[in-house]
């Protein structure tokens, strides 16, 4: 299960836009918005994400491998 208000506040808190933190990683925004609703990311959205929003690894961990 994906902490999907994790990934939102830490989006909130990137001082950035959901389309320029899309355009950055490559997932056009409405495909972010659908994957943020019905949660079912891809190992390279996941991977840019993280990146984009600089992540620590245990954060990308807590949002997307969750139990």
């Amino acid at each position: 299960m994906m902490d999907i208000k994790l990934l939102k506040e830490k989006i909130e808190n990137s001082g950035m836009t959901i389309t320029s933190i899309s355009e950055k990683a490559g997932i056009s925004r409405e495909t972010l918005y659908n994957r943020m609703k019905k949660p079912d990311f891809k190992a390279s959205e996941i991977s840019a994400l993280t990146e984009v929003l600089h992540l620590e690894k245990e954060e990308r961990d807590v949002i997307f491998f969750s139990r």
